[in-house]
């Protein structure tokens, strides 16, 4: 299993419609790519948030990278041109205790 991750620190001003747009638009584009079995939405703070993508396996990372994401970041710009700053990494599954 592979993580992608996007940490996304916003300005206080754009909070409400950084949460609107990544619910409503960005994360069920994503999801409609069929890349990820799983995706989480978190906030750490009323200024920090973050995605988690699970994909399968690197291969469907990869796909999703290549075939998806300049499209999807390109959208995202266009709505949030500044006041949020990303970072991402990416993960792989060790293990996992349930």
């Amino acid at each position: 299993m592979v993580l992608y991750e996007v940490s996304l620190d916003v300005e206080s001003g754009l909070r409400a419609a950084l949460a609107e747009y990544m619910t409503h638009d960005h994360i069920p584009a994503i999801w409609a790519t069929g890349c990820f079995q799983r995706v989480r939405f978190d906030r750490a703070s009323p200024s920090r948030f973050r995605t988690c993508y699970q994909a399968e396996s690197q291969a469907e990372l990869d796909r999703y990278l290549r075939n998806h994401a300049p499209q999807l970041r390109a959208e995202f710009a266009a709505h949030f041109p500044e006041g949020v700053t990303l970072s991402r990494e990416i993960w792989t599954t060790l293990e996992i205790w349930c």
